[in-house]
């Protein structure tokens, strides 16, 4: 590593960074600099991912538990402070999918999602903004959403409850720990997933990364759709000193894209002098209102010569 590496001598936490995402994120921090706690729910999993930081001079260690519980929040945060002296980066990015319609979706199904990606951020983020504040640490506290919880998806309603939800969470953190200097900003990626794996319309994407080849400029430019690697550098500069001023905000990255996402606000306002009855929304809501906002994403046509059969 880099005896300049900008976070150099920081200490990070990233969870669920056995594979995927967050390994990237993880691998990315420790190049940067930073040692790295793993964390992932299988130890062999964690312990892999550990070797391949240390494979390239960086420092990590692996707390092997499930996110969710505060014992676990308490036992990265333990493990982080023991093992290299401090804490000054938190990357929220465990979770788990249980994809299922509204009137098929379980509460087991409902409730696991929530834990592990809602409820699993609350704890981790309280435990270790409380151990900043206390040690007057200027930390930065970076959750993954998802474009999700930003515009909805079919199948998913606990995933955009708990997506949605973390940028809510995100926005109200950076007002309460403006004073301490600490920094909380959500990050919205789009890449190559075990997930996107399995969608036929990324199908010609996933087969490039997978050979080692560039994936097609119409995903990586027109889509924002990329590789883990593409969304690492936005989580080490959120992690940086370089991003102090930066807090609150929801920022979406992948392949050669990258996006501020607006806060929710009125696009359309209109009074009436009384209020407003049913008989005046019956017969005034549509010139009052405007067009009606879209839901869902809305992906272009798949040129032809990147349609799979």
């Amino acid at each position: 590593m880099s005896s300049h590496a900008p976070l150099d001598g920081k200490v990070a936490i990233v969870t669920g960074s056995g594979r995927g995402l967050g390994l990237a994120y993880a691998q990315e921090l420790a190049r940067q600099g930073a040692a790295v706690v793993v964390n992932d729910v299988d130890e062999a999993t964690a312990a892999e991912a550990v070797a391949t930081i240390e494979a390239e001079g960086g420092r990590a260690v692996a707390v092997a538990l499930p996110v969710g519980p505060t014992a676990t929040a308490q036992e990265l945060v333990r493990t982080a402070v023991d093992t290299f002296g401090g804490l000054d980066i938190l990357v929220t990015n465990a979770g788990v999918l249980r994809d299922t319609v509204l009137w098929k979706m379980s509460d087991d199904d409902f409730d696991t999602v929530i834990n592990v990606h809602l409820r699993g951020t609350f704890t981790c983020v309280r435990e270790a903004a409380s151990w900043m504040r206390e040690n007057e640490v200027a930390g930065r506290i970076i959750c993954i959403g998802s474009p999700t919880g930003q515009r909805g998806n079919f199948g998913q309603t606990n995933y955009a409850a708990a997506k949605a939800g973390i940028v809510g969470m995100v926005r109200t953190w950076a007002l309460e720990l403006k004073r301490a200097g600490i920094t909380a900003n959500a990050v919205i990626p789009v890449a190559a997933t075990a997930m996107t794996a399995t969608v036929p319309y990324f199908a010609a994407a996933v087969e490039a990364d997978a050979a080692g080849e560039p994936m097609p400029a119409f995903f990586r430019h027109d889509l924002g759709f990329g590789t883990s690697e593409d969304v690492a550098g936005l989580i080490a500069f959120l992690a940086s000193d370089a991003a102090a001023a930066v807090t609150g905000q929801a920022i979406g990255i992948g392949g050669d894209r990258l996006q501020l996402w607006s806060h929710p606000d009125a696009v359309a306002t209109a009074y009436r002098d009384g209020g407003w009855s049913y008989d005046d929304l019956a017969t005034g809501f549509a010139d009052a209102a405007g067009p009606l906002q879209s839901v869902g994403e809305k992906f272009p046509p798949l040129p032809e010569e990147l349609q799979r059969s």
